[in-house]
């Protein structure tokens, strides 16, 4: 195993978790085999041991390993869903880790008053672009975008975004986040639960109406900017949704 390169942002935890996450999704780890020691690891990635058993501590708790006293650490079973913790901005950057994304809709200009409107804009002109996004080529969530029109207008050199079907790797968020001025450091998130629009269901390849969890996130840079609105549809029987509460 090499260490990746650091990204921005990340503490050194953050990214031998990321790592090993992507490890233990592309089955590099399979179901009961052992996972390097923490002497190993922090050998690799010239941290300490400490580091090593927090990175450790976060995928107990996402379930995708377990530790068996004076014996290691195990690749946990998995059922086939898509497992992430999300407790960060960070976390949800961390996406373009182990997802693929795949683009349904390019990115267009068009008068949208409710987007508009939720991202506090003087005008009802917007950026939008809509992709499904897929673990071990299943798709699990179709994802709708808008922008501001200036914040939009910086990713307008990005071929990926501009052509229907194309796939890529990274995250909208992960994209601003290296173009903006100031970086996104807050997401404001609801949750409920939604019946599948006609559109989605034939993306996510279900049943109209079928029950879906919707999640709206509005993220906001440090300067408080409303800079990027996303509401997304996640299949239940593809995707479990994660979130530790730390007193």
């Amino acid at each position: 195993m090499a260490a990746n390169k650091p990204v921005r942002g990340r503490s050194a935890y953050q990214q031998l978790a990321d790592d090993l996450r992507t490890d233990l999704a592309g089955d590099r780890y399979p179901k009961g085999v052992r996972l390097p020691t923490e002497a190993e690891l922090a050998e690799t990635y010239q941290v300490s041991r400490q580091t090593v058993r927090r990175a450790f501590h976060d995928l107990v708790a996402e379930g995708l390993v377990y530790r068996v006293p004076g014996r290691g650490t195990f690749a946990a079973p998995r059922d086939g869903r898509y497992l992430r913790r999300f407790g960060s901005v960070d976390d949800l950057m961390g996406l373009s880790l182990d997802t693929t994304m795949q683009l349904s809709s390019p990115l267009r200009r068009r008068v949208d008053i409710d987007a508009a409107g939720r991202l506090r804009l003087d005008s009802d002109m917007v950026h939008t672009l809509a992709f499904r996004r897929f673990h071990d080529d299943v798709p699990f969530c179709h994802t709708t975008v808008w922008l501001p029109p200036d914040v939009g207008e910086t990713l307008t050199d990005v071929d990926q975004l501009t052509e229907t079907g194309a796939r890529s790797t990274f995250t909208i968020i992960g994209l601003l986040d290296d173009r903006l001025d100031s970086p996104i450091t807050e997401a404001e998130q609801s949750i409920t639960v939604a019946p599948a629009p006609d559109a989605v269901a034939e993306e996510l390849a279900c049943e109209p109406h079928h029950p879906l969890l919707r999640i709206d996130r509005l993220y906001t840079t440090s300067e408080g900017r409303r800079v990027e609105l996303a509401i997304s549809y996640f299949l239940p029987e593809q995707y479990s949704y994660r979130v530790r509460l730390r007193r």
